[in-house]
């Protein structure tokens, strides 16, 4: 696998992950950081990890599309992360998964190979 699939991969999974993390950050006992009460704002690690992580992805991002295609980097990373976040949904959250969200997936993802086809 070459180095700009690689440096998608790690921008959807940065992604992902911070989009879970923020999820994380405002649940309860958690709640969304306030000037009202900054050491709960400080003490919620989720919420400062999510945000460190879609910094990263989208250094990531603009990574890939020094070596990549606009058109298709932002296809990849937006299906990548849609369908990673519905999973991680599901595994993390206990969040109901339907059997069209589930095609809906498969379609978007198929509509991105088709995209990509032609890129080496």
């Amino acid at each position: 696998m070459s180095v700009k699939w690689l440096v998608l991969i790690f921008g959807i999974l940065s992604n992902a992950s911070a989009s879970v993390l923020v999820k994380m950050a405002m649940m309860p006992p958690r709640k969304f950081p306030s000037l009202n009460d900054p050491i709960a704002a400080l003490s919620n690690w989720p919420f400062w990890l999510g945000l460190a992580l879609y910094g990263c992805a989208f250094l990531f991002y603009a990574g890939a599309l020094a070596r990549l295609p606009l058109n298709i980097a932002h296809p990849v990373l937006t299906a990548g992360a849609i369908a990673t976040v519905a999973l991680c949904s599901v595994l993390f959250f206990r969040e109901s998964f339907h059997w069209t969200t589930g095609a809906g997936i498969v379609l978007v993802i198929i509509g991105v190979g088709l995209i990509t086809a032609r890129v080496s």
